[in-house]
């Protein structure tokens, strides 16, 4: 017996017929891409705002760098004391060896009698001289009196700084014509000062050109020979030393001859 009631797939087609069915995407196809956000409007800056606000910050920046740049305010310096034209350089003599206690003990008095003609004194020098000289072998830098047995002083000349210097321990007097002390020239006072301060020492050599010396060191040791010529500049010697005979000038150091 045949089955007439409709079958179940002719069923749903019959009550869903009437609506369009979706067709499927094609596989593989790339979405679509997201719209582009739209740019902001550009923010233009007022001519009148941006000179305010450099306005304000100008300062500021000008402050910090006159801050880093200004330098220090350097102290004004001292004003120096007038010089008194009445000051004379004078000579006293004192005991050989005591050059330097007398200096010592005339600065002492000079504050200690401030007042009653120590005050009247400016400057008190030993004139010594840079030297080299040599010992053993040895090189070595002294400072050499120039003038063993005196002492300069600056001073201005009365009764009191005269009596002042004149009672320092050490000081026998004062070089010049009988009780009357004489100053210095002017010429002579420049001399002795630039030869003081003169740093660069010289030679303390005992011979001279006709002196008879022996050769210390080197292949002419124990030679004699006579000096032919001191070169002072160079610091050497040049000796007249007898070789088989024959008088033969031999240049050395200073360093390499000794007086005999």
């Amino acid at each position: 017996m045949e089955d007439k009631r409709p079958a179940i797939k002719d069923k749903i087609k019959e009550l869903f017929g009437d609506e369009p069915v979706a067709e499927p995407e094609p596989a593989g196809a790339p979405p679509a891409p997201a719209p582009a956000p739209e740019p902001e409007p550009a923010v233009v800056e007022e001519p009148a705002a941006r000179a305010e606000v450099e306005a304000q910050v100008e300062p500021d920046g000008a402050a910090a760098a006159a801050a880093v740049e200004a330098p220090e305010a350097e102290a004004p310096p001292e004003a120096e004391v007038p010089r008194d034209p009445r000051l004379r350089w004078f000579v006293i003599h004192t005991y050989s060896g005591y050059e330097n206690k007398v200096k010592t003990n005339l600065e002492r008095r000079t504050k200690t009698m401030h007042g009653k003609g120590g005050e009247r004194i400016a400057q008190v020098l030993v004139p010594t001289e840079k030297e080299k000289e040599i010992k053993g072998g040895k090189r070595r830098e002294v400072d050499r009196k120039i003038y063993p047995g005196y002492v300069l002083v600056e001073m201005v000349m009365d009764d009191d700084s005269w009596y002042v210097v004149r009672n320092t321990p050490g000081v026998t007097g004062f070089v010049g014509s009988g009780t009357r002390p004489v100053a210095l020239e002017d010429q002579e006072v420049k001399r002795l000062l630039k030869q003081i301060h003169d740093e660069t020492p010289k030679y303390r050599i005992n011979f001279q050109k006709g002196s008879m010396v022996r050769i210390t060191t080197g292949p002419f040791m124990d030679f004699t020979g006579q000096v032919d010529d001191v070169m002072v500049e160079k610091e050497k010697v040049r000796v007249l030393v007898s070789i088989f005979g024959r008088s033969t000038p031999v240049e050395l150091n200073f360093g390499d001859v000794e007086k005999v």
